[in-house]
């Protein structure tokens, strides 16, 4: 695996299901502008989840058992996150599925998987620290990148689950009509982060290794 991230991604299930058939690109909804998979193209490639972790590169001597011993760990500490359900939501142009009413502990439990989980992976290189584009970010953004490796940590972290590309602004309102029609039979109440879901990527892009029940 060149690299590892550490997610949430849905038990098996009818949400599960939803989301697989949006993101495999031959849903045809009702009133989509486009077919599904020109606007899905960047969360097929990640698969739905939502990001605890951001990909990172493993550091040196950090191997594939390694990886999953710490993450099995760290999910043997951590209790599970409920929230009150999922709404879909505009996210500066793209589409996602957000969590209300767990805001402060989500806050808390993606600290705790950031720092949990640091001590993986390799430093940035310029290059990767380029990709983040630091001119875009703010001073404190800036500063979490340089002490994480990621600047949407901490309390700049927004737990989402994306469903979309970003869309040129004559689309969002069509898109986001079909995917509530989609998911609104399915969306979990309430909704309940309980397990850490250990990916890797490889050439093929990236794949659940394993997922680990919180049980703390």
């Amino acid at each position: 695996m060149k690299r590892y991230a550490v997610y949430y991604a849905p038990r098996p299930g009818d949400f599960a299901d939803r989301a697989a058939a949006w993101l495999g690109g031959g849903t045809a909804l009702p009133g989509l502008p486009r077919p599904a998979d020109q606007i899905t193209v960047d969360p097929r490639r990640y698969g739905f989840h939502g990001t605890l972790r951001a990909p990172f590169r493993p550091g040196d001597g950090v191997d594939a058992a390694q990886v999953a011993e710490v993450v099995a760990g760290l999910a043997g500490r951590l209790a599970p996150v409920r929230c009150e359900g999922l709404v879909l939501e505009n996210l500066h142009g793209f589409l996602a599925l957000t969590p209300r009413g767990c805001e402060a502990a989500l806050l808390e439990f993606g600290a705790m998987v950031v720092e949990g989980t640091d001590s993986l992976r390799a430093p940035l290189t310029e290059a990767e620290v380029a990709h983040r584009k630091p001119e875009t970010l703010s001073s404190r953004q800036r500063a979490l990148l340089g002490v994480w490796g990621y600047p949407y940590v901490m309390e700049e972290f927004r737990f989402h689950l994306t469903l979309t590309d970003r869309l040129p602004e004559a689309e969002v309102a069509p898109v986001m009509a079909a995917l509530d029609a989609h998911f609104a039979p399915v969306l979990p109440r309430p909704f309940v982060i309980e397990d850490l879901c250990l990916f890797g990527e490889d050439d093929a892009g990236f794949h659940l290794l394993h997922r680990y029940a919180l049980t703390g």
